[in-house]
């Protein structure tokens, strides 16, 4: 066994979840806003709270031990940045990859047969029948193809679509093809249904801009459930307001949507709130993750999903 750690819990529930830990890790509570029973200079391993403010996440500095990092989300854009060479950070990759892609796939279905529009004559008393684009037989561009990628793909499968994947690399997978992602701006003009599912990054950022979203066909459609800043916000207002391509997004930049942002307005715009993995399977499948990095932290490994390991 490796010498006494003490890890910071988000929640009361989620520790008493957990379960007994080992021996020689200590339990505190901290979310990272209020104050813990322990000095902060105690902390050695925080398990982030889920989808925690960027400004409380910036209150890890405050704990001048910690070493280890733990997400309850699969996206870590900023982390590195925010912790630097003082702590190792693991993800919650693979716990929110079946409710992000329901969600994707609902989104496409609810816009593509105009269930908005539903809604909106039902709050009116309207019967008004009317033929819209459907899913089947659709080109959809998968913009993606890591482990919710790979559970989107899984999900389309049934809907008689033909389907173009783009990934960091080309390369032939147990599926078939994947394309370059430098390929996306060629291809563009047969893509009916763009789904992104891409971390956010340097490379990603407005990866879907003015000039690509002008290379979609008139009518295509744009699921965004990775990061708002994967897309041009302004260039997008200017094409779904004037009408000429449609989006159902999860996510947004900025975030939260401000109540007067011109996307609201927009009658072919279906807007969530960021809500892609948060469905009832995500703490048990929270909770079974972290019973085993409690284990791996225990024997001094670092568990599963490392995206930052600092070298010492």
């Amino acid at each position: 066994m490796s010498n006494q750690r003490t890890v910071s819990f988000p929640t009361q529930e989620l520790l008493d979840a957990v379960g007994p830990l080992p021996e020689n890790l200590t339990p505190v509570i901290w979310d990272l806003v209020n104050e813990p029973v322990t000095d902060l200079a105690q902390i050695d391993i925080t398990i982030f709270p889920y989808m925690a403010s960027p400004h409380s996440l910036r209150n890890i500095g405050q704990a001048p031990n910690v070493t280890h990092v733990q997400t309850q989300t699969t996206g870590f854009d900023g982390l590195v940045d925010l912790v630097g060479d003082r702590a190792n950070i693991t993800t919650a990759a693979g716990v929110h990859a079946a409710a992000t892609a329901e969600m994707a796939v609902g989104l496409a279905i609810a816009s593509l047969r105009g269930f908005p529009q539903a809604v909106r004559d039902q709050a009116e008393g309207k019967w008004n029948p009317m033929q819209w684009r459907g899913l089947a037989d659709r080109t959809v561009g998968l913009v993606g193809v890591g482990g919710i990628g790979e559970e989107i793909h899984k999900r389309l499968a049934p809907f008689e679509i033909n389907l173009m994947r783009f990934g960091s690399r080309a390369r032939t997978d147990e599926h078939g093809e994947v394309l370059d992602i430098d390929q996306l701006a060629q291809r563009a003009s047969e893509i009916e249904v763009l789904i992104l599912i891409v971390p956010l990054n340097d490379s990603t950022h407005h990866l879907v801009d003015a000039s690509l979203l002008a290379k979609l066909p008139d009518g295509a459609l744009i699921v965004n459930v990775a990061r708002g800043p994967v897309v041009d916000t302004d260039a997008l207002v200017a094409e779904v307001a004037s009408g000429r391509l449609s989006v159902a997004s999860d996510v947004f930049d900025p975030e939260p949507l401000p109540a007067d942002h011109p996307l609201w307005k927009c009658p072919n715009a279906l807007i969530l709130p960021h809500n892609g993995g948060n469905t009832a399977a995500f703490f048990p499948r929270m909770v079974k993750l972290l019973k085993g990095q409690l284990k791996a932290w225990s024997a001094g490994e670092l568990g599963e999903n490392a995206v930052h390991q600092i070298t010492r």
